[in-house]
């Protein structure tokens, strides 16, 4: 694994133009262009605050209490912009290599380097969207701490990254062969979304008498639980997953890029005939 880490870091400059040409085949025929990255987070975040903020009353489970600086507008846009990028890798990791069926036949380059380019190209995506969350910050007054931005918001960005990575890694070596994967990709982007208290503050499940034990137990052990988790404790102190939800999101981030990988180079070889 070392070694084809190796040989994808030496590519790296070819990462970078496919996830160039990617961002340029993207917006080019955009007149708005980039600012669509910013547009579509702001266009969902009013629909979700009408939806659970103001008709569900969501507020009253923000972390910290209802007077927490940013209220749940920013617990809302604090989590709903990694989410997007998550979704859009998720969407996108299906068709990683079919999509690039002519170079993988025609460059001699590392197979990984196209999953990575996937994941790549989505990162720089959420990066284009943080300016819509340092203004809902500026103007809701949301704060942060040492610990949110040099402990949690480092550790949520590699966790969701090697996440993400694996996670592709094993859709876009499997979905060649099997193509019923992009299928049950689309269901299960909408059960992760309801069920990593993306828009919903996680206390309304971890702390009520409603839900039986096994089913908090099952909303504990979802990977993605901590990652937002850790993305909302950025601006929620409170919000800081505990030791089981933290190595619970970690240990499926590092298992999740050792199932992937070692798909990946398990079917290596049918998917090559496949293509």
């Amino acid at each position: 694994m070392a070694s084809r880490a190796l040989a994808v870091w030496q590519n790296r400059r070819v990462v970078g133009l496919l996830v160039r040409r990617d961002l340029k085949v993207k917006y080019q025929s955009s007149i708005l262009g980039y600012a669509w990255s910013m547009l579509e987070p702001l266009a969902m975040a009013g629909v979700y605050f009408f939806v659970f903020g103001l008709i569900f009353d969501t507020d009253r489970g923000v972390p910290g209490g209802g007077d927490a600086p940013g209220g749940y507008p920013l617990f809302l846009i604090s989590g709903l912009l990694p989410w997007l990028w998550f979704a859009q890798s998720l969407s996108q990791a299906p068709n990683a290599i079919m999509s690039h069926s002519k170079l993988i036949t025609t460059m001699k380059v590392p197979r990984e380097v196209f999953p990575v380019q996937a994941v790549a190209a989505k990162f720089v995506d959420y990066l284009f969207t943080w300016p819509v969350l340092l203004v809902f910050v500026f103007a809701l007054g949301g704060r942060t701490t040492p610990a949110g931005l040099l402990v949690w918001l480092p550790l949520a960005v590699t966790v969701q990254l090697v996440f993400s990575l694996g996670m592709t890694l094993l859709l876009a070596s499997v979905n060649v062969l099997v193509r019923d994967v992009e299928r049950v990709v689309r269901i299960l982007n909408r059960v992760l979304f309801y069920s990593s208290a993306i828009i919903i503050p996680s206390g309304l499940v971890l702390e009520s008498d409603r839900f039986p034990a096994w089913f908090v137990t099952l909303f504990q052990c979802n990977p993605l639980l901590g990652i937002f988790k850790m993305h909302h404790a950025v601006w929620y102190p409170a919000d800081a997953p505990g030791a089981p939800v933290l190595a619970t999101s970690i240990g499926g981030a590092v298992l999740m890029l050792a199932a992937g990988y070692l798909t990946f180079r398990r079917l290596e070889t049918s998917v090559l005939k496949e293509l």
